[in-house]
């Protein structure tokens, strides 16, 4: 088989891990159904959480053109969660993060979302939930290779 030509186990095995994550995807959105916030403003507060970010790079995630970015985050920010700044290293930019109240409605929807994912891990046996969290580091890896 040449190299132009991909291995149909691989093929089969990425439709499969695609499928999985859409679903997951589709799970974590649904757990906040009854939350104020969007499952985008949720995941635009989730990325800002981890470290001021541009909106380019916060558009390019959620798989959105800058401005409908920028309208999910000034919504963020007429309700105090965000505020947006220039980039010190680019002046051009804007950089958003969380405000203090941002940051502590991330963290209630975090705990939230947390005992919800543990109480369907709860319904795993141990070897279930030894080999979930053996294959968490190659998620990562491939999500790293992906940025």
């Amino acid at each position: 088989m040449s190299s132009d030509t991909p291995d149909p186990q691989l093929l089969a095995l990425a439709q499969s891990f695609r499928t999985t994550l859409r679903h997951t995807v589709f799970l974590s959105r649904s757990m906040d159904i009854d939350g104020d916030l969007t499952a985008m403003q949720m995941s635009t507060l989730g990325m800002a959480a981890e470290a001021p970010l541009r909106v380019s790079r916060i558009a390019a995630n959620l798989g959105i053109r800058v401005p409908s970015a920028t309208e999910q985050i000034i919504r963020l920010e007429q309700a105090g969660l965000v505020s947006r700044g220039p980039d010190p290293s680019d002046s051009r930019a804007v950089l958003v993060q969380l405000t203090d109240q941002g940051r502590a409605t991330w963290e209630e929807v975090s705990r939230r979302r947390n005992a919800r994912v543990a109480a369907l891990l709860e319904r795993l046996d141990d070897g279930e939930r030894a080999t979930l969290a053996a294959a968490l580091p190659i998620i990562r890896k491939i999500n790293h290779t992906l940025e």
